[in-house]
């Protein structure tokens, strides 16, 4: 089933029926399982890939680490990638791939030897081009650092340390762009300075936790912050440095401050700006109506379900969807891959501009389009994502 609401969309953008057909499910999906023996025995991991479409590009999307792993999962996140990638305008489809196992429950080493056989599992897709995986939940760049060593191909992955063909400024790509969107969008939306604005952000991990420094560096005020060891809560606001200093200190967010949050609260706060970065389908039907944010930016993927969409849009609440908000890390990906293919050099100021100047402008669109068509900004956002993946299916003879 796909993410599309294509009656609704239908009535924003021109679809015909071939395009529906090609749009409503993927090119490919792999299920594989990963056997190895290690020193504490056989280990048997359920694996899965799903390339989405690749009308415009390879398949771009990171691959997962997580225990909860499934196939629906994967497809709904590579569909997601195919519109991410239309929407900023980079040439790339929509992909991912996801591990069935929780790498907290693991060494290093054994790591490294999952991911040697995942790469050996995935060898044609990786080595042809035609999939490029990425960090994502539970693996980082030294999990692409593994696999381009099992490639010998830079450009076959991204995400890589600085020090092996990485892209400077990657690591802080995608927090990067959620804080551009938000301080760009509270101008539009909120008519306010930043340094007038509140800020409540669920996880603190990449995302959450550069998204809270570009904007604390803004002037904005981040009053609460939660993961999944616990939250802080300060009203005049947090020190972002202090807290991640804290982190590094103990390993956990709780415990940092003299008030405490959790992370259902936090949804719940009166803040100009909600920032849930965490995990996906956190708002919902059931939560949606207590929300009371000036506007949501979402830094995770699929953070909101449809029910809560509904509720948020009567309570005129506007939320800036997944795919523009949390763009930047495969924009930089873009740029990284760019690189390894042009073998130049490439500063972190480039990078940092690029984000910019890529979600400033799709948001530009996005809030052209929503006033033209009284539409909620994702389905604004999604129309003009669908309109460039079919522009590129009729160029290349499939419609």
């Amino acid at each position: 089933m796909s993410i599309l609401n294509l009656e609704h969309l239908g009535k924003i953008i021109s679809i015909s029926d071939d395009a529906k057909r090609l749009l409503e499910g993927p090119e490919k999906e792999i299920s594989f399982r990963l056997d190895l023996r290690l020193d504490r025995g056989l280990i048997c991991f359920d694996s899965y890939a799903v390339l989405f479409n690749g009308a415009r590009g390879p398949a771009k999307g990171g691959v997962r680490f997580a225990p909860d792993v499934t196939l629906e999962e994967t497809r709904v996140l590579a569909e997601l990638m195919v519109y991410k990638t239309a929407l900023v305008g980079i040439p790339f489809g929509g992909g991912k791939s996801g591990i069935r196992f929780d790498p907290s429950e693991y060494t290093r080493g054994e790591i490294d030897s999952i991911v040697k056989e995942y790469v050996h599992m995935m060898r044609d897709e990786i080595c042809s081009g035609a999939y490029i995986p990425a960090p994502d939940m539970g693996s980082g760049a030294h999990e692409m650092a593994i696999i381009y060593g099992e490639t010998h191909n830079s450009e076959s992955v991204t995400g890589k340390p600085v020090e092996v063909g990485g892209l400077p400024g990657r690591r802080e790509a995608t927090g990067r762009g959620v804080a551009t969107v938000a301080i760009a969008a509270a101008g539009d939306l909120l008519n306010k300075p930043m340094d007038q604005t509140t800020v409540a952000v669920q996880g603190f991990g990449n995302v959450g936790s550069w998204a809270c420094r570009f904007l604390s560096e803004a002037g904005a005020k981040v009053i609460a912050v939660t993961d999944i060891t616990g939250g802080a809560y300060n009203e005049d606001g947090i020190d972002i440095q202090g807290l991640s200093q804290h982190i590094q200190e103990t390993g956990a967010l709780a415990g940092y401050g003299d008030a405490s949050i959790t992370n259902e609260e936090l949804l719940t706060l009166d803040v100009d700006i909600l920032i849930p970065a965490a995990c996906g389908h956190v708002i919902t039907g059931e939560n949606a109506d207590q929300v009371r944010a000036g506007m949501i930016v979402e830094g995770a993927n699929a953070p909101t379900t449809r029910e809560a969409d509904e509720i948020l849009r009567t309570k005129d609440i506007p939320v800036l969807p997944d795919i523009l908000a949390n763009s930047g890390g495969v924009i930089a990906s873009y740029v990284e891959w760019r690189r390894a293919k042009s073998g130049s050099i490439t500063k972190i100021e480039e990078t940092y501009e690029t984000i910019d100047s890529l979600v400033l402008e799709s948001l530009k669109n996005v809030t052209k389009l929503a006033g033209k068509a009284g539409a909620p900004y994702r389905e604004a956002a999604l129309a003009l994502a669908v309109e460039h993946v079919i522009k590129a299916m009729t160029a290349r003879g499939w419609i």
